[in-house]
């Protein structure tokens, strides 16, 4: 099953797409398996030429590491195609304010892209207050984080995602301490992670690609195809993860396209080229 909607603008007046970002979890895999049609995709893209990106609102692992996670589920992805929230939030802040200083809470992924930004760890009289996703969150990091923020460093977190999934069951994430920081200091956090489209944006700054050329591929309608639409991409809803067809019609938009699973999208990559 492969539905476009109807749109104002005829399909042959649309501008080629010519290049993906894709979602990663629910899109290419699933419970760490490949998920069908997956790898095939991106051997299209890379056979083709495209440019592309895979977007995680994970931030807890550098690229390498995401990158070698997959290989182990199957997909080939080098770490320079791979885009998480960490990244977009070095590369907002460092856009904002270059080789400032943050006091961070978070893991290896968040720690790597902000040294890589030229930015200095600090928990004395910091810019920004950083918070990231971890599975050891501290009281006393937390404790400092609200004194500092309280004191004026700027509020700043990678995701809004309030839960995240392990084998034992949901695991509380970013969304959820962000929400306690918040409720402790009055400052609302800017998150950077989808559906924020500067997640979008930044990654598109990366590969050197317009909006109106890019298309992007995700299974949630509240992260994925709202960061897409509010970035100016035609968006592509997969079945294969968070969202089910019924569920659809209870946004106020709607993706370009709605698939079962991936590799229905290889005949549009392959289209274009």
């Amino acid at each position: 099953m492969t539905q476009t909607h109807e749109t104002p603008i005829a399909l042959h007046e649309l501008p080629p797409v010519t290049a993906w970002l894709s979602d990663m979890d629910g899109v290419l895999v699933k419970e760490n398996r490949a998920l069908p049609g997956a790898q095939q995709f991106l051997n299209a893209l890379e056979e083709n030429n495209v440019p592309f990106l895979v977007l995680t609102n994970n931030s807890i692992f550098t690229n390498r590491d995401l990158s070698a996670r997959l290989e182990r589920s199957g997909l080939h992805v080098p770490e320079e195609r791979i885009w998480t929230s960490a990244n977009a939030t070095a590369s907002f802040l460092s856009q904002q304010s270059p080789e400032s200083t943050a006091f961070v809470i978070g893991e290896a992924g968040l720690t790597t892209a902000l040294h890589g930004a030229g930015y200095v760890m600090t928990d004395q009289d910091p810019e920004y207050v950083v918070l990231g996703e971890t599975r050891t969150y501290d009281f006393n990091a937390l404790t400092r984080a609200i004194r500092l923020i309280e004191g004026g460093a700027k509020f700043i977190a990678t995701n809004p995602d309030v839960t995240g999934p392990s084998d034992e069951g949901t695991l509380p994430a970013t969304g959820s301490i962000a929400a306690m920081v918040q409720s402790a200091t009055g400052k609302r956090p800017y998150f950077i992670g989808k559906p924020n489209p500067v997640m979008i944006r930044a990654g598109l700054n990366k590969i050197g690609v317009h909006s109106e050329n890019a298309a992007m591929v995700g299974d949630r309608m509240d992260t994925d195809i709202q960061a897409g639409v509010e970035a100016g991409l035609r968006t592509h809803l997969v079945l294969s993860g968070s969202t089910s067809l019924d569920q659809i019609e209870n946004f106020p938009f709607r993706p370009f396209g709605i698939h079962e699973g991936i590799g229905e999208l290889i005949e549009l990559v392959e289209a274009a080229h």
